[in-house]
């Protein structure tokens, strides 16, 4: 009988990262404005920065998170919670310009126990889904596929983002 192996060789950056550094990856590339192409940064305003998900659950999935390191919501003062929700619906206008998503999961996970993957820095998750993008090999081997590159997603929001008068930001 025979095994089947599935290759994901990118995938060893997420699986490695939990060993690297102690810190704060967000604050991190908050600091570093420099190098957005390369940290995948696609928004940056006062309060916050939208940035692809460097390990994502599906094509296009968005990070937007406030430039302060805050764990929560109760430390978010109104401007950083207005633009949060403006953000939320920017990202969606965007995203379904640049590769036409079906819906969205927008979701937020507050504590490591609620699945937190940085539970320092709060942070909104934007999902974009397609009508059967959870198929055989989501549901069956607990893989997800990813459609695209992440600098050509980059690219290709940026471009929408200019062509359609979304905010600059």
């Amino acid at each position: 009988m025979s095994q089947e192996k599935l290759w994901a060789p990118w995938r060893i950056g997420y699986v490695q990262s939990s060993d690297q550094k102690p810190g704060c990856f967000i604050c991190e590339y908050i600091e570093d404005a420099e190098n957005d192409e390369q940290n995948l940064v696609f928004w940056r305003t006062d309060n916050s920065i939208v940035m692809l998900n460097r390990f994502p659950y599906n094509n296009g999935h968005l990070l937007i998170c406030p430039r302060r390191h805050i764990a929560d919501f109760d430390n978010a003062n109104d401007d950083e919670l207005l633009e949060f929700n403006k953000l939320i619906r920017e990202s969606q206008k965007a995203l379904t310009l640049a590769i036409k998503p079906h819906g969205f999961n927008v979701g937020i996970n507050v504590g490591r126990c609620a699945g937190a993957g940085l539970p320092g820095h709060i942070h909104i998750h934007v999902v974009p889904r397609w009508n059967g993008d959870t198929g055989f090999m989501s549901v069956c081997s607990d893989v997800d596929v990813i459609s695209q590159s992440l600098c050509e997603l980059l690219e290709q929001l940026k471009q929408v983002s200019r062509q359609h008068g979304l905010p600059e930001l």
